[in-house]
């Protein structure tokens, strides 16, 4: 079992910042995969930004490439996701998971933490 906890969330302008963190706890984090998503009531869940374990590579979703940023420390069992350049439509929860690594769009995602609310005023 991982055990997923989220922080970092928050009220922020359009073009502000923000850092999620997401804190593992229990079986060896590193072997995992990990991602970020976000939800908005209506919609289905999607993946924003996801890295491997094994080389550290990374995948984006189109709408926050070049602004957001995923990493991970796996000394810290943590895995970060620093916003930048925050749009209205960025507004979501966005919740962490931790999945087995069969490459990036491949992940099975096994774990999930409760989520974190992100809005972004105009």
């Amino acid at each position: 079992q991982v055990q997923l906890v989220e922080s970092g969330g928050g009220l922020v302008q359009a073009g502000g910042s923000l850092r999620l963190s997401c804190a593992a706890s229990g079986r060896t984090f590193s072997h995992y995969a990990m991602g970020w998503f976000r939800q908005v009531p209506g919609k289905e869940r999607e993946v924003v930004t996801e890295i491997r374990w094994s080389d550290g590579s990374t995948y984006y979703t189109a709408s926050v490439k070049g602004r957001f940023t995923i990493s991970r420390d796996n000394a810290k069992n943590t895995v970060y996701l620093q916003m930048n350049s925050l749009k209205p439509e960025d507004t979501a929860v966005y919740y962490c998971a931790a999945g087995r690594d069969y490459g990036l769009g491949s992940a099975l995602w096994d774990y999930w933490g409760q989520g974190t609310q992100v809005t972004v005023s105009s």
